[in-house]
């Protein structure tokens, strides 16, 4: 069984201290091993940034473009084998996996406007010869602690940002399906990037506890739960980091009686269980208008749920892979026994699922319930699993209340054909990112993701504007060159125009 090793100063590196295994979801079989890196190893790649800093700080932003440029060209000539490798271990399907891709490639590209994000502002003659300038510097060595349920996309988030701010960037990915990540950064190697700007270290608490502690980490992006959130969130801002810290969801679609049902119920399908609902902004709760559209999208979906294609994710032509490990197939298989236990009213049961060729694999059909009420675990709990809870209201007043009042606020969306409905949901539901009959409003690049309430902990949003700003400082100077000739006696007033 192959080892996947470390990257650290531009060089593949292995611990010989702790492991853990890799798996292919699909078979249920353990096909790697991944180093769990010692404090020591972390300390390794966080010298190599300490020492690359100076020098990549001072690299024109033009020449750090020109390396994003190069590394968005090999990322689109590899497309086929980092979805291989995303879909052998974390089990969504190639196509899912490709789209992943697709939309990390696309913070590449506005890391490319770095001469154009990073210009900075300029005033001239404030005051008599007095001109005022800032401009954006980087911070020096910030790190990424990234999940599983996206190994490509999200780390594409963080480093190519933080990278062409001129920063020295510590990749932490999620150990249970490392190969994409690791072969995504040798690729940004391969474009130019000098050695030690980017690393790649494998690891569990220990190395998340290591990246907090190092006085010399000055920033740390987070994606994740919500209680690792709040934990890197507290413990990174009392050492005086700068975190942002992304967590859990509860994501809710409302559905009014105007709604276009058929494509409602299409945009539902792909949005609750796609990637097996292992997605921090999946629909996981439809929240139905009125009895009559609750019957109607019911009635729709069972067909649509019960006819999902599901298998290995490295097959083709599937709706569905397994879930990651044994471990969260059994976890989510727990809620939906607590579902029926509550009292909802399950529709579709996805329990019990076995694909033929791969028996072993951690395999969950969709599921479907109705009736659920907010006192309900299956309703308050992010479950992360292909389950979809269908809660009944009389009004969308009612339903916003709904929204307002969980304690997660990440994406969420409204299907109507009415624009007075639409326009009063975007301005007074307390979501971070919202949709029109959008299922999955994740913004473009050039905007920033992020939720609200207990979904992100830190003020700035992730990729973007506000990733510039995370992984910037900006810097206020005001020069003056007065006359020769002239002479000022001193002012002990505080200075104004």
């Amino acid at each position: 069984m192959s080892l996947i090793p470390h990257l650290i100063n531009g060089e593949l590196v292995t611990d010989n201290g702790r492991t853990a295994d890799v798996f292919n979801p699909s078979t249920g079989q353990a096909i790697h091993k991944v180093p769990l890196a010692s404090r020591e190893t972390i300390q390794q790649a966080i010298d190599a940034a300490k020492a690359a800093f100076p020098a990549w700080r001072n690299t024109p932003a033009a020449k750090r473009a020109q390396v994003m440029f190069r590394f968005k060209q090999l990322l689109e000539q590899n497309e086929a084998r980092i979805s291989q490798l995303i879909s052998e271990e974390h089990g969504k399907t190639l196509e899912d996996a490709a789209g992943e891709l697709k939309r990390g490639i696309e913070n590449v590209e506005f890391a490319c406007a770095a001469p154009e994000i990073l210009k900075g502002e300029y005033s001239r003659n404030v005051g008599p010869n007095i001109d005022a300038w800032s401009d954006f510097q980087p911070l020096g060595v910030v790190a990424g602690i990234t999940p599983f349920n996206f190994p490509a996309m999200v780390p594409l988030w963080m480093y190519p940002l933080a990278i062409v701010c001129g920063n020295c960037f510590i990749l932490k990915p999620s150990e249970r399906d490392p190969s994409s990540t690791l072969l995504i950064a040798q690729l940004l190697l391969e474009a130019g990037l000098p050695k030690g700007v980017m690393s790649v270290v494998h690891g569990d608490k220990s190395a998340v506890d290591a990246l907090i502690e190092a006085p010399e980490v000055k920033a740390l992006s987070f994606v994740g739960s919500t209680p690792i959130a709040e934990y890197i969130y507290a413990e990174g801002t009392k050492r005086g980091k700068r975190v942002q810290a992304l967590g859990g969801a509860k994501n809710h679609a409302v559905l009014m009686p105007d709604a276009d049902l058929d494509n409602a119920v299409s945009a539902l399908m792909g949005a609750a269980y796609g990637s097996c609902g292992e997605r921090c902004m999946a629909i996981s709760v439809a929240v139905c208008v009125g009895d009559q559209v609750a019957d109607a999208l019911v009635a729709k979906l069972v067909p649509q749920i019960k006819a999902l294609k599901i298998g290995a994710g490295t097959s083709c032509g599937l709706d569905m892979g397994p879930l990651v490990t044994g471990q969260a197939r059994d976890k989510v298989s727990g809620y939906v026994d607590d579902g029926v236990a509550a009292g909802a009213k399950l529709v579709v049961d996805g329990r019990g699922l076995s694909v033929a060729g791969h028996e072993e694999g951690f395999f969950l059909g969709g599921c479907l319930f109705d009736n659920v009420t907010p006192q309900m675990r299956i309703y308050k709990e992010e479950i992360f699993g292909p389950v979809l809870c269908v809660v009944r209201v009389n009004s969308l007043e009612e339903a916003m209340q709904l929204i307002n009042d969980h304690e997660y606020g990440n994406g969420t969306c409204i299907f109507t054909r009415d624009g007075e409905a639409a326009r009063l949901f975007c301005d007074e539901i307390e979501v971070g990112m919202v949709g029109v009959n959008v299922p999955l409003p994740v913004p473009v690049a050039y905007h920033s993701f992020g939720g609200w309430k207990r979904s992100l902990f830190g003020d700035l949003h992730a990729y973007g504007p506000d990733g510039v700003r995370f992984y910037t400082r900006r810097k206020a100077i005001t020069q003056r060159w007065p006359q020769r000739a002239s002479h000022e006696a001193s002012q002990f007033a505080f200075p104004s125009l």
